[in-house]
């Protein structure tokens, strides 16, 4: 086995894992969401799953663009392949930013005026 084959089958793991994580944790959300309208007969029950889906999207996404990465690095490196993977990476950004916003509701780097609006705990 060569250098090339050798990750190319790891890339074709880390993929694999991606899509697990997709499906598994949008089934665990659905199922999450189910037993909350059951319980909680639906408050906000519709809120928290878009937040569980956005969370299992997100990370499912960091683990496909690690495939991604390593497979223009290590196996096919061409320039085309090179401007292919900078075009995944900034539609996965815009979309990664988008998803964060659905989640907290605000942008990342609005957070620290949330966090300083709070008033510390008295613990």
């Amino acid at each position: 086995m060569t250098y090339r084959e050798f990750f190319s089958h790891v890339v074709d793991v880390v993929e694999g894992v991606g899509a697990a994580i997709l499906v598994i944790g949008g089934l665990g959300a659905f199922a999450r969401f189910a037993r909350e309208v059951a319980v909680r007969r639906g408050q906000d029950a519709y809120g928290d799953l878009r937040k569980n889906l956005g969370r299992v999207i997100l990370l499912g996404l960091e683990v496909l663009i690690i495939a991604d990465i390593i497979r223009t690095i290590v196996v096919d490196s061409t320039v085309e392949n090179v401007a292919v993977l900078g075009i995944i990476v900034l539609i996965r950004v815009v979309l990664s930013f988008s998803l964060e916003v659905e989640i907290d509701g605000m942008w990342p780097w609005n957070r620290w005026r949330v966090a300083a609006d709070k008033p510390p705990s008295e613990s």
